[in-house]
This record gives C-alpha cells, structure tokens and sequence, in this order.
C-alpha cells in the first residue's frame, strides 16, 4: 500500500516525533513522508521516503508565517510547495493520504491541502482515502461556532476517517470540540503514540555515564526549545540549593535561541550537562528519577511510557498542555508546576521532594496508538464509505 503521511510543525518538533512514530509502525508499506520546516537531523526507518517542501514556519505567537528558504519571499514559498505537493500526488498515485492535524489546526496551510483536496474528490487527482491524525487537545479558537463548522463542513466533503490519538478514559476529543456528533466519518480512539524504552535501557545509560549507586539523576527539557527557556533556567539555578548530590542533563531543543542556549551552557560543571538535542532522549527518561520539561504530547506521552516522576510547566499561551497535564496529574507521579515554583529556592524545594517521594505514574492508559493507527489503517483500506 502506497501511503502519504502529511506532517507540517510550525513551533515545536511534537507532531514530527508524533508522525514519525505512526510512520515508523506503517512498515511493510512504502510511506513518504512531506514535511515542510526545520527539524532535527535524525535517520527515518528504511520503508519512510521524506520529501521535503520549502520550509515555512510560525513565529511563538502563531500569528504570522516565515520562510526558512533565503531570499524567496513567503508568497513564492507558498506558490512552490502547491506545485510540488501535486506533483507528487500525480506521480504517487497513494492508497492513503495521513494529514496530521487539518482541517482542525495548520488553516494557514490550506493554500496547499485544499487544492489537493478538491483535487482528489473530483478525479483530477487519483483517487484515494483521506485520514486525518488527531492530537488529543484542541487549542480555544476566538471564534468557536465558526471554526467548528468550517472543519465539520471539510472532513464530511473530504475525509473517510479522523484517528484520535488519545484515550478517551483520560481525553475525549468532544472535551475540546462540541460537534463530534456531526461529523459523518469514523472517529476512532487509536491510543496515545509514543516510543517505548527498550527493557533495561535506563539502567545501562546511568552506567555509562557514571552515575553512582545513590546518586539521583534529573533529566530537564523543552521540546523544540523555541519556548520553555523560563522553566530549564529554573533548574539551573535551583539545582546548587539541593541538598543531595544529583547530576542533572539539561536538553535545551534544537531551535532555542543560540543565546539562551550559551547562557544555559554558562552553568555547567562536572555534574551539570547542557546539550541542544539527544535523538535518545527516551532512554535518558527511563534513567531518570525526576524529569522537568514543558507539558507537549510527546514529552507527556514519554513521560508515562517510561514511568518517569516528572514537574511540568505548561505552555501558557494555549489550553493544550495544561489541560492535558492536569488529567495527567490525576495518575499520580506528576505535578503541574505554576509561574511562582520557578524561583529557585521554591524549585530546589519541590524537586527535592519529587527526588525524595520517588513517585511514579500508577495509572494504566492506553500507549498503542502509533500500532493502533497502523494496525486500522491496514484493516480498514476496503471499507471507508467513499
């Protein structure tokens, strides 16, 4: 089955590492994967083809779209990646088309799904079954009863079926968007997607790094690392008021700011390690015994695979990440951080007491989603109702 996967992040790296891993489970399928901005430098599986488009991006406020390409302005970037993305649907011919996310988030990207879209449901382009892949947190829209009927109108004249990555025992899609009941194709629970660490992963890692028999390990994070300087900077200047000797590994993200990042770097010492990126990020978790990041769905999900005692600071500028960590919390083993925990002294409180409590994650959800959403899509490629 010829399958193309739509991935385009504008901020963080979530919905990449997120799609990455439903691509990762489509083995046995020849999957191209289109992605379209910045992303860290790490090997796709053998059967995933990336095609990259011209890079586009969002600035932290998500107000306003910027190219990555030198010189070309955002309207030829625009122009560039149409043509190319049909262009590739012409020569693919795909079974499936995966879109991550539209049509209830990416609306600056119409200029280029739309016309593939329209494209397929009127035979100009081959014909094939459109999914979209679903977070599990909607973002608040300013105008609701529009943006709800702006999606209900696009998935009932395009779509086949809407994969909600999620556990409906823990988030339910209608949490966040009122108008499940109006949409005429399957909506399915998949479970949350998330890697899983390799059994005694953790255990070898504290080992090759030196960690003594004792001695606590703190992992602190912040995704992509164009937001979340606040909280790794809250973990650097706490971590001398600690009590007992921990050796703490700070990953800043890839796209943090290059002077935040040598300010972060300006910390270090023999137990204190600042790095921008880790492709084994997971392995560094299940070695954990506390971790301090933002509350995004791969860090969340990460989190819950591996058991890890975690201090989340939710992205403010949206519901997303502090709703999503407040069901989370409910589970035990992880605490909601406010604005006010991050001094230093009230954080080297709170983590000393994490390090101290040692309290994992008890509660049992469902982290099968990436096996879910291949395992359905597989199953299903003879029943969808076009």
């Amino acid at each position: 089955m010829k399958i193309i996967v739509y991935c385009q992040h504008v901020l963080g790296i979530g919905h990449f590492f997120r799609t990455l891993e439903i691509c990762r489970q489509l083995k046995g399928h020849d999957v191209v994967l289109v992605t379209g901005s910045e992303r860290p430098d790490i090997d796709l599986p053998d059967h995933v083809r990336e095609v990259s488009l011209p890079g586009l991006m969002m600035d932290a406020d998500f107000s306003h779209l910027f190219t990555t390409e030198t010189g070309k302005s955002v309207d030829a970037v625009k122009d560039a990646r149409q043509d190319h993305l049909l262009r590739l649907f012409k020569n693919t011919s795909p079974d499936v088309f995966l879109i991550e996310l539209y049509p209830f988030g990416r609306n600056a990207f119409r200029f280029e799904l739309d016309p593939v879209l329209m494209g397929i449901r009127r035979g100009e382009l081959p014909s094939c079954h459109v999914i979209c892949s679903l977070r599990d947190v909607l973002v608040e829209k300013k105008k609701t009863e529009a943006y709800e009927a702006r999606v209900v109108n696009i998935l009932n004249h395009f779509f086949d079926a809407v994969l909600v990555h999620s556990d409906p025992q823990l988030l339910k899609l209608n949490t966040t968007f009122s108008r499940i009941d109006d949409i005429a194709c399957p909506v399915v629970y998949t479970g949350f997607v998330t890697p899983h660490p390799a059994p005694g992963s953790g255990k070898k890692l504290r080992k090759e790094l030196g960690i003594q028999p004792g001695q606590k390990m703190v992992v602190a994070s912040a995704g992509g690392g164009k937001v979340g300087i606040e909280v790794l900077t809250a973990v650097v200047k706490a971590w001398p008021r600690l009590s007992e000797d921990v050796c703490v590994y700070i990953f800043s993200g890839p796209f943090m700011e290059t002077d935040d990042f040598k300010r972060l770097k300006s910390f270090e010492t023999s137990n204190l390690h600042v790095d921008r990126f880790t492709s084994d990020f997971l392995t560094f978790l299940d070695a954990a015994d506390l971790s301090i990041s933002m509350a995004g769905y791969n860090t969340s999900m990460n989190l819950m695979a591996a058991g890890t005692p975690a201090l989340v600071w939710p992205f403010a500028q949206n519901r997303e990440q502090r709703l999503r960590a407040g069901r989370l919390a409910q589970l035990g083993g992880l605490k909601v951080l406010a604005d006010s925990d991050l001094e230093p002294v009230t954080m080297a409180g709170i983590m000393q007491t994490m390090l101290m409590q040692n309290k994992r994650p008890e509660g049992l959800i469902n982290l099968a989603g990436a096996e879910r959403t291949a395992a359905w899509i597989t199953e299903h490629r003879n029943s969808f109702r076009r």
